[in-house]
């Protein structure tokens, strides 16, 4: 039973950090990081894989200590992270037991006030303090819903899809994704001041996506989660913290992913009118400090009456050259020393020049074609321009179907290519022959020296400077598929196929790669489960059911 002083668990207090630093290994992860969340705001992480989303949110949550800094904290706080803080034996009864058993003691707790303060004589001394205590308990029962609470829990967890779950199933039997979903359901229910969530989007629907927003948009207290999700980031977040390195540290844009989009959007245009502006005031004054300053008129000739007094002016005249040669010098070397970086190339497709010319007519056509338990698909053409967007539930054959459209797996039924056709699949399994090279080497021995140097991998986006020259083997799965992407884009077949092409990459990046995507030669055929991808595909799209 909790004590009758227990804290309110209204909306709660701020969670607030301060200049935190942390170093793993050798590498600093943070450096300098401050937040303030006040109740009712909700903030969303986002950044390049490694920008330290995780390690803010274990920071906050107190799972990991900043090396330094200070963290703040509501006297009550949900954390959601990839290991649940239960035993693999316990049951998901035991789990929702121990969400509601907060509220359970609340209401508990009020049953035993309400009948002290019934056989205590309102004149009687100890009448007051007993009903302050349940006054102080109904607030913290009335914040959290409690009388609510298991009601809450069966509608929570038919909203997450484990409706059908049996209650004495243990969580060791338990599918990964069905244990995270028990454990975000669990934090749903118990209904934390603050409330910390790593990509809680993971292993959810379409269906349980949108409920999990609506739940989130309706607690009164903190939330900060990281998420790639670009849809959930902007139907539940009223700020986005952009982790990414950038000039001016850390930033914070108010609104959404939509508003986080535009203000990006509008912090580009600003960087290159800036770096155009900067470079043409560099070229202006390198040729001040060369031929301008040295020049007594520039561009016009002296008059007579000027030639006769020129030599009483020679010294006059020269201090004035030597003034605007030491100024233009002075100006040319403050502006190289602060001037801006080139803003970094969005990530494109570069079509070779070869490639220009679009043949028309189609390039793949499959009719009847069955892969047992696979994929039953009775006809599909795919024109030389096409954008097709491949959908439907896992299981439905997405992936089997890119497969097959790229001759890697064998089908029943008709499949005609044009002759020469050049085929590139994303697979969402990235397999390298040679994980002893570096990622720089693979790119130069896939692509050819010429079309390397001329797309350099960094240049791409995808694989950071640290990263260009460690072997293949040792980068993580996320880095190699970026790898195994770079090759796609930075030499297009004629027939690109994508499977699930924004896993791993940061929000950022899949808007530049979504960008990239649009009209142009030849075909591209995405399966995506993407949200955000999807309710904004340009193209046609086939559901497989």
């Amino acid at each position: 039973m909790l004590p009758p002083t227990a804290p309110s668990r209204g909306a709660g207090s701020a969670l607030l950090a301060h200049d935190l630093v942390r170093t793993l290994g050798t590498r600093r992860v943070l450096d300098g990081f401050s937040l303030t969340a006040a109740p009712g705001r909700r903030i969303g992480l986002i950044g390049e894989n490694g920008a330290g989303k995780s390690t803010v949110l274990r920071l906050l949550a107190g799972a990991d200590e900043p090396d330094s800094g200070t963290v703040v904290r509501p006297p009550d706080l949900g954390f959601l992270h990839q290991e649940m803080p239960f035993d693999p034996s316990s049951t998901v009864d035991d789990v929702l037991a121990d969400a509601l058993r907060e509220a359970r003691a609340d209401l508990a707790e009020l049953d035993r006030l309400a009948g002290a303060l019934a056989q205590t004589p309102q004149d009687a001394e100890e009448h007051a303090g007993l009903l302050a205590a349940y006054g102080d308990r109904l607030d913290r029962a009335q914040a959290t819903e409690a009388w609510d609470a298991d009601r809450r829990a069966e509608l929570t967890l038919a909203g997450l899809g484990l409706g059908a779950l049996a209650r004495d199933r243990t969580l060791a039997s338990l599918s990964g994704g069905q244990r995270g979903r028990v454990a975000l359901a669990a934090l749903l229910v118990r209904r934390p001041t603050a409330l910390l969530l790593d990509e809680p989007t993971n292993h959810l629907d379409d269906d349980a996506a949108a409920f999990l927003e609506q739940q989130l948009r309706g607690l009164p207290g903190v939330v900060v989660v990281a998420s790639h999700d670009r849809a959930f980031l902007d139907a539940v977040c009223t700020d986005v913290v952009d982790l990414d390195p950038a000039v001016e540290g850390t930033t914070r844009y108010g609104g959404g992913y939509t508003a986080y989009q535009a203000a990006k959007r509008a912090e580009r245009e600003r960087w290159q009118r800036r770096f155009a502006q900067e470079q043409a005031e560099i070229a202006e004054l390198r040729r001040s400090v060369e031929v301008t300053a040295h020049e007594v008129a520039p561009g016009r000739v002296r008059r007579d009456n000027e030639k006769m007094g020129y030599g009483h002016t020679a010294g006059r005249v020269q201090n004035q050259v030597a003034r605007r040669v030491r100024d233009a010098a002075r100006r040319l070397d403050e502006l190289e020393r602060v001037r801006v970086e080139r803003p970094p190339e969005p990530l494109r497709l570069r079509i070779p020049a070869q490639a220009r010319d679009t043949v028309d007519g189609l390039l793949v056509s499959l009719r009847d074609v069955r892969v047992p338990g696979r994929l039953v698909l009775d006809r599909l053409d795919v024109p030389a321009t096409d954008r097709l967007l491949v959908t439907g539930p896992n299981g439905a054959g997405k992936s089997t179907l890119l497969a097959v459209l790229a001759g890697r797996l064998d089908a029943t039924g008709a499949l005609r290519r044009r002759p020469g056709l050049r085929v590139g699949l994303l697979t969402q399994d990235t397999v390298v022959d040679r994980p002893d090279r570096t990622a720089r080497e693979t790119y130069a021995a896939a692509l050819g020296a010429d079309r390397a140097e001329s797309v350099p991998l960094l240049a791409l986006g995808l694989l950071g400077a640290a990263d260009l020259d460690r072997p293949v083997g040792h980068l993580s799965v996320g880095q190699r598929r970026r790898l195994a992407l770079a090759l796609l884009v930075a030499d297009p077949p004629d027939l690109l196929l994508l499977d699930e092409p924004t896993n791993h990459l940061s929000p950022r990046l899949c808007d530049e790669l979504e960008d990239a995507l649009g009209p142009g030669p030849g075909a591209i055929v995405v399966a995506s489960h993407d949200r955000w991808l999807r309710s904004r595909w340009p193209g046609r799209e086939l559901r497989l059911v």
